[in-house]
Formats: structure tokens, C-alpha cells, sequence
């Protein structure tokens, strides 16, 4: 499924709170969660992964997903550098942002976007909840 830029920018925007309200345990061990989200009016979903390894824990990757299966927004961190679609290497941590024709095949510096501290999942999921629109953060730890 693709989007108009207009409609991925769209869900991104808009104001989202998580459907139920169980804690989000990120520090510690390996996880792989994904949480759905329903924005204020109801009429959008949206879908909030978090996965780190069980092997490397400072390598994690957060991701905003829109209609259930269209990655929107993801960070990865402590990974592979990642090739854009113009030969262009963006070294770990970056950030992918959906782009109409390519889906997320185009990433960025994360240095480049309001993230505090990437070696940190707390504030750094902090920060991607503010960076997507996701409004009452779950509590997590």
C-alpha cells in the first residue's frame, strides 16, 4: 500500500494516544512490542513498534506506522549505515521518513531532527513520541 505525501504527512501530524494503556517496558532486555494508536478524532490508525536485540543492546529502532503497515517514521540506532536511493551513506543513528515513490528508502542524520541523546531509549522514545504527534506516553521504564 503507498500514500500521497499529503496523506503519510498527514498521519504523522495528527494527534495519536495509544488504544490501551499497558506500561512499555524498554530498558533492561530484548524487546519487540508494537502498540496500536488511534488518533483524537478517531478516524486514523497507526501503529508504534519498538525492537532492540537480545545480542546488542544499544541497538534499537523505533517505528511509526500509518494504516497499519506503511512505515512513516523509524530511527535506528547502533545499526548498519543505510544507502539512500541517490548512493548518499547516512551512518547509524538515522532517522527514515516515509517520501512519496519510495516508501522509507531515504534516511537522514539523526543529528539533524530535535533528539536528545540516542544512546538513551528512554528519551529518545520520549522524543520520537513528540517528533510523531503521540500524545500521553504510555509509562515506561
Amino acid at each position: 500500500m503507498s500514500l500521497s505525501q499529503s496523506e503519510a504527512d498527514h498521519l504523522i501530524a495528527v494527534e495519536k494516544r495509544f488504544v490501551d494503556d499497558t506500561p512499555l517496558v524498554v530498558t533492561g532486555s530484548a524487546i519487540d512490542a508494537s502498540r496500536a494508536l488511534i488518533s483524537d478524532d478517531g478516524r486514523e490508525g497507526c501503529v508504534l513498534d519498538v525492537w532492540r536485540g537480545s545480542f546488542n543492546l544499544s541497538k534499537y529502532k523505533l517505528q511509526l506506522r500509518g494504516r497499519e503497515v506503511v512505515p512513516l517514521v523509524r530511527v535506528d540506532v547502533d545499526g548498519a549505515p543505510h544507502i539512500n536511493p541517490d548512493n548518499t551513506r547516512v551512518p547509524a543513528p538515522h532517522i527514515h521518513l516515509y517520501r512519496e515513490g519510495f516508501d522509507d528508502e531515504w534516511a537522514y542524520p539523526l543529528s539533524n531532527y530535535p533528539f536528545r541523546d540516542s544512546s538513551d531509549i528512554v528519551k529518545t522514545l520520549e522524543d520520537f513520541a513528540e517528533f510523531c504527534h503521540i500524545q500521553a506516553l504510555l509509562a515506561i521504564r
